[in-house]
């Protein structure tokens, strides 16, 4: 897949639909423990969601969508948890690739993988081998993930690369080697939970990005209130530096098309 351009350059026509959406799936925990339940049912609901994040992206015509799956400081919660969290995206990958090959999606992982067992890391694999040449979503998942380790080892990749540019160099330079080089910047950012910071999650890519934060928890995130975040977003004026007036001479970001959802999940 060709590398796109930052979303920065150029300025997309207001009230479009984001190309790119990416969440932070907050919520999980407290949404369980409201229902008096272990925090790993509210994880588990957190799976249906996610299948119902996907198929609404789709019907609205979303591009590309991210997730916040598993962040390099959630290492840091309880082992249990943590136990239970690794089990529950290798099931998941069993279960849900195929799914999301036959409708079409492409399947992505960003983060160190490093930590991930010999199994999980060949699941992963498999389904990104799978679902290459799918374009009606591409789907990421970021495990493991870090923004300030994405610039990091996008840094070291550069200097392995492209050493003689150590003194020279250009955003272009060292976006091709971040992680989610393949997508566009997130037009969206949706954090829910209630909680207000983007958490380490994209810190490169996220510089222009519309933020939308909502206290709805992530397992009670649907169709609706996906909308709801669109259409904020749509009522936004995206200027990246520039002044209104100037917005007006100026030609829109062209291929912002709709994929029409005719598969059912």
């Amino acid at each position: 897949m060709p590398q796109s351009p930052s979303s920065t350059r150029e300025i997309p026509e207001k009230g479009k639909i984001p190309r790119h959406i990416a969440i932070i799936m907050d919520g999980n925990g407290r949404w369980a423990k409201k229902r008096f339940l272990p925090r790993i049912a509210g994880h588990r609901q957190g799976v249906e969601a996610v299948r119902g994040a996907i198929k609404a992206c789709i019907e609205q015509g979303v591009e590309y969508l991210t997730l916040f799956a598993f962040s390099s400081e959630n290492w840091r919660r309880p082992e249990e948890e943590v136990t239970f969290l690794m089990q529950l995206f290798v099931s998941t990958l069993e279960h849900e690739v195929i799914k999301l090959n036959e409708n079409g999606i492409r399947f992505k992982v960003i983060g160190d993988l490093s930590k991930f067992d010999s199994k999980t890391a060949e699941f992963i694999r498999q389904g990104e081998e799978l679902t290459a040449n799918n374009t009606r979503l591409i789907f990421t998942v970021a495990a493991n993930y870090g923004g300030r380790w994405d610039i990091m080892q996008a840094v070291r990749k550069m200097m392995i690369h492209s050493p003689n540019l150590l003194e020279n160099f250009n955003e272009a330079d060292l976006s091709k080697h971040f992680a989610m080089s393949y997508a566009p910047d997130p037009d969206l950012f949706i954090r829910t939970g209630g909680e207000c910071r983007v958490s380490n999650f994209l810190l490169w890519q996220l510089a222009y990005s519309e933020l939308y934060f909502t206290d709805t928890l992530w397992p009670d995130f649907d169709a609706n209130a996906l909308d709801l975040a669109i259409k904020s977003f749509q009522q936004r004026e995206r200027r990246f530096g520039r002044i209104s007036e100037q917005l007006q001479n100026m030609p829109v970001e062209k291929g912002m098309t709709t994929i029409a959802a005719k598969k059912k999940f």
